[in-house]
């Protein structure tokens, strides 16, 4: 009898031990946690490997995708595993929190202001959280400059000067997060009627839009046009190299935060938490100083030397509203697509003659009345402040993809186009007016 219960408690063992590794080793597979991003590789893998080398119950999976696409992924595709969303532009945060796909999270003691240079460095309805910050300004190629016998930009201001006409790079704001803000900054800072006079006049200075931000820095350190806005860690990344090109921050310049939040519909909520955790942490936010990365901490013992006074800024005298910067999100890359980018070439044409007729200072007062009505016509937006602000919703914030279009978004849409055709139609006929006028020849 002893003999027998012997061998079937061997028995038993013998079956139970594979079933015993195979709990143990199901229970030590990490937890997976899906972080949502625009970021590339070189930024996101640092952070990354520090993490799970730390908290090894965790495995990090990157969804990576530009910031437009990434926030339709996130409100459109609910049914895939998503977590945390990573990004730079805060307007897609806000675009997120306006669709509910973010839950609140609390902020984390880093000694930090709550606004960095006029711009909140936390959402204050608390859905997600800043962790570094980057400056806005100007790119430029020292050689390129020279052989055009152009001086470097340092001011917002010098780009609008005809002397730099085809020099000119930009993505466009519908393509890029961190184009976005800075048009909105414009707006918000000047204005709608100065702010969209100012792109206008941007517009007709470009030499090309590309279709990625890090186009621009790239585009200029190969010397396909000589200048370009854009984002101190794009002008900085390594793989740029030197080539002449100098990047230099406006002493209006707009810092603003990069931010991180959790979605509504994450299934690994404890990782998340533990993750912002990190990254806010003394030893993640050093991470952000290593060249791979290059963005400022916004930890204050950390970020010493690297942000200009509170007295400086474009922001300095405002507060930036990214609510209104989501609210109208769509509109405003509507416009820029349709005015700025489709019409690069009419623009610098036309800005180009007016700017040369502005130069004689013609004394004639109907030329000069010709001469403010072309400028206006230019200079104008395509539709009034008050007109976009009693637009519906689903004109303004972020459009689907043109497929997906709805019967008043293209009846919208149509509209915008015909505004923007019949401005440049005016500023035509009137510059070919003042041309006649001069006895001079106008070119088409």
């Amino acid at each position: 009898m002893h003999g027998w219960v012997l061998r079937s408690f061997r028995l038993l063992v013998f079956l139970l031990v594979p079933l015993w590794f195979a709990a143990g080793a199901q229970a030590a597979e990490p937890s997976k946690l899906t972080i949502v991003t625009s970021y590339p590789a070189a930024f996101f893998e640092p952070f990354q490997r520090a993490f799970e080398a730390k908290n090894r119950d965790v495995s990090i999976t990157i969804i990576q995708r530009n910031t437009a696409s990434a926030s339709r992924y996130i409100i459109e595709k609910q049914e895939q595993p998503a977590d945390m969303f990573w990004a730079s532009a805060a307007d897609a945060f806000e675009l997120l929190k306006r669709h509910g796909s973010l839950r609140k999270v609390h902020p984390r003691i880093t000694g930090a202001p709550e606004k960095v240079l006029g711009y909140p460095l936390n959402d204050p309805d608390g859905y997600y959280l800043g962790f570094a910050l980057s400056g806005y300004g100007i790119v430029y190629n020292g050689a390129y400059l020279a052989q055009y016998g152009l001086a470097p930009p340092r001011e917002w201001q010098q780009l609008l000067e005809p002397a730099y006409s085809g020099h000119i790079g930009i993505t466009t704001p519908s393509r890029s997060g961190t184009t976005h803000l800075m048009v909105e900054a414009l707006l918000q800072t000047y204005g709608w009627e100065k702010g969209w006079a100012m792109l206008s006049n941007l517009g007709g200075n470009l030499s090309t839009v590309t279709a990625r931000s890090f186009g621009v820095a790239s585009g200029v350190a190969q010397r396909r046009f000589g200048i370009g806005i854009t984002i101190d860690f794009l002008a900085r990344t390594p793989s740029i190299g030197a080539n002449d090109a100098v990047f230099v921050m406006p002493s209006d310049t707009v810092f603003v935060p990069a931010s991180i939040g959790i979605l509504s519909r994450a299934r690994n909520v404890e990782a998340a938490e533990r993750f912002i955790d990190f990254i806010l942490s003394e030893e993640g936010q050093r991470i952000l100083l290593t060249p791979a990365v290059g963005r400022i901490p916004v930890r204050p013992s950390l970020n010493r030397g690297l942000l200009p006074g509170n007295d400086a800024g474009l922001l300095k005298d405002t507060t930036f509203d990214a609510g209104l910067s989501a609210e109208r999100y769509g509109l405003v890359n509507l416009m820029f697509d349709d005015y700025v980018v489709r019409r690069r070439a009419v623009l610098a044409r036309l800005w180009k003659r007016l700017a040369e007729f502005e130069a004689m200072n013609i004394v004639s007062p109907r030329t000069q009345a010709l001469l403010s009505r072309a400028r206006h016509s230019l200079e104008a937006p395509p539709i009034s402040e008050a007109e976009a602000g009693r637009l519906d919703s689903d004109l303004k914030a972020e459009w689907p993809r043109r497929i997906a279009w709805s019967p008043s978004q293209i009846e919208f849409a149509a509209r915008l186009r015909g505004n923007i055709e019949l401005k440049l139609a005016d500023a035509e006929a009137l510059i070919a007016e003042i041309s006649d006028d001069q006895g001079s020849r106008w070119r088409r």
